[in-house]
């Protein structure tokens, strides 16, 4: 009898999620994804906040000029552009059983309205995603509120705002997945809850590799004191990023 530790999972995400690699899907999933005419849908729910040492201004300035840092910040994952304010987003490869996929989805980043940027899904230019759907929406607002600077050093405080950016996020996300045959036939209750919670682990690790790099840029954007500013608060975890899961 084969141990419950050595058991494969239904869904296994690769230690590298994040690592690039060209799309794949297996031979064994190419012929029989087929079989399955209707996707079987995960879905998460997200909400976070991470914290800018600067007032909204400032900070509003910057991700409005997301051409210049996003390809950057997103980097291991693979961001190539679509149009002025679109990126075809290549998040990694994962699978289990025989059956690997690398999602590539299309994100248009809206210019921002009264403070609120949104996020929607977009087609990838002649591109056919192979077994799968995604549907990505997300809202970012900007809030200013009064910056605490009892950390700072004296040099570090003459030049940092009074002010700081808290910039709170939300996600909605949907993965449609034709799965091949032998793997339908598992209960539904254990597909749904294994795809539920990779989808999960997914998008905890983009945003906690993802957020982090855009504050560390923002930051270095505003000179040497405020990234300073920034890293010992990090160190300190104090304002550090949140990713928390709705349920």
């Amino acid at each position: 009898m084969q141990s419950q530790a050595s058991q494969p999972q239904m869904f296994q995400a690769p230690n590298a999620i994040l690592a690039p690699a060209s799309i794949a899907v297996s031979e064994q999933s190419e012929a029989t994804s087929a079989e399955a005419a209707e996707p079987i849908w995960f879905r998460t729910h997200f909400v976070g906040s991470m914290v800018m040492y600067a007032d909204a201004k400032t900070v509003t300035k910057y991700f409005d000029a997301h051409q210049d840092w996003f390809r950057r910040c997103a980097h291991p994952m693979k961001a190539d552009p679509i149009g002025e304010s679109g990126y075809a987003l290549t998040v990694g490869r994962f699978g289990a059983l025989g059956y690997q996929v690398e999602p590539k989805v299309g994100l248009n980043l809206l210019p921002q309205q009264d403070g609120v940027y949104l996020i929607k899904t977009i087609p990838v230019p002649n591109y056919t995603p192979p077994g799968y759907e995604v549907d990505f929406q997300a809202a970012q607002t900007l809030v200013e509120v009064p910056a605490d600077l009892s950390d700072a050093t004296h040099g570090q405080a003459d030049k940092l705002s009074n002010a700081m950016t808290r910039v709170e996020w939300k996600l909605d996300l949907a993965v449609g997945v034709c799965l091949p045959k032998f793997i339908r036939a598992l209960p539904q209750s254990t597909i749904q809850n294994n795809g539920d919670r990779l989808l999960a682990q997914i998008v905890k690790q983009v945003s906690r590799c993802l957020t982090h790099k855009v504050q560390e840029d923002f930051h270095a954007s505003l000179g040497k004191p405020a990234l300073e500013f920034f890293k010992k608060q990090s160190s300190q975890k104090r304002n550090v990023a949140t990713c928390e899961q709705c349920h």
